[in-house]
């Protein structure tokens, strides 16, 4: 997987995280202030192990040296679906000149 697929996953992941605990405040409540969020993907095993990686290489060089680490392991991401309510097209007519 190249540096740039990682990347891109990471922050699709990193997206949808914060919905979540946006949407779910209890759900946040449980993780301690000023943690290290670690994403595992079940549907994904290399990123999970990449992503395991990185927080083990992290925490050896983290300034805060006790900083919690929080591992959120979860099933897959649920396909995207639009919010949208009743969209409509309309088009404008074509003016000839």
């Amino acid at each position: 997987m190249t540096y740039e697929e990682i990347m891109e996953k990471n922050l699709t992941l990193s997206f949808e995280f914060s919905l979540y605990v946006a949407q779910h405040p209890e759900f946040a409540k449980r993780i301690p202030s000023n943690s290290r969020v670690v994403l595992l993907p079940g549907d994904d095993p290399e990123l999970a192990r990449i992503n395991r990686a990185a927080a083990q290489t992290a925490r050896q060089s983290d300034d805060a040296p006790n900083r919690p680490v929080i591992y959120v392991e979860f099933d897959r991401l649920l396909p995207a679906r639009s919010r949208l309510a009743r969209p409509r097209l309309r088009h404008l007519p074509l003016t000839v000149s």
